[in-house]
């Protein structure tokens, strides 16, 4: 909550927080139970009565609407999972590039130092403040990134439950059949 609060989702905060994707969410348990009134009716059905094609029908083998309308969704989020990992590899080019730039910069100022240093002249400062490249390059957070990796997570454990569903029914289907 205190990184919620301050917005500061970068890697060095996260790894301090000990955080990953996974604790984004918290999960609260909620306990559903049935009413009195569906106990007793679920008592009162009648226990072997005949298969017939309206049975057949309920079971509903076809499960392609939401399994195809989670796999869309699921599509999307690895997209955007792809664009914010684009991001950060141009965070970690751009890191890279302006850390060769210091280097490069910082040789030529020693460089520059020892010649002055030979004629007897002042040394001027290895850093510079008002050189641009070596203001901070801002780490993008990754607050987008964890919630979608979370979505990605939800959306597979539905497509696994629809699919672990259907062949349940699959298999209800045979062995009524074969009866």
């Amino acid at each position: 909550m205190d990184l919620y609060r301050s917005n500061n989702f970068t890697g060095e905060k996260l790894r301090e927080k000990n955080l990953s994707w996974v604790d984004i969410f918290e999960e609260i348990p909620v306990k559903v139970s049935n009413s009195a009134l569906i106990s007793a009716f679920m008592t009162e059905l009648e226990p072997d009565t005949p298969v017939t094609q309206r049975d057949y029908d309920r079971l509903q083998l076809s499960s392609s609407p939401f399994l195809e309308r989670n796999m869309e969704f699921l599509i999307e989020c690895m997209d955007d999972l792809s664009v914010e990992q684009q991001k950060f590899q141009f965070y970690y080019r751009s890191l890279t590039r302006q850390q060769a730039q210091q280097q490069s910069w910082l040789q030529k100022r020693r460089d520059e130092n020892k010649a002055r240093k030979a004629a007897g002249e002042e040394p001027l400062p290895e850093e510079d403040p008002s050189n641009p490249i070596f203001k901070p390059i801002p780490e993008p957070p990754r607050l987008e990134s964890f919630l979608i990796a979370n979505r990605i997570a939800n959306y597979c454990n539905q497509i696994n439950g629809v699919t672990g569903q259907s062949f349940s029914r699959l298999y209800l289907t045979k062995a009524l059949h074969d009866n």
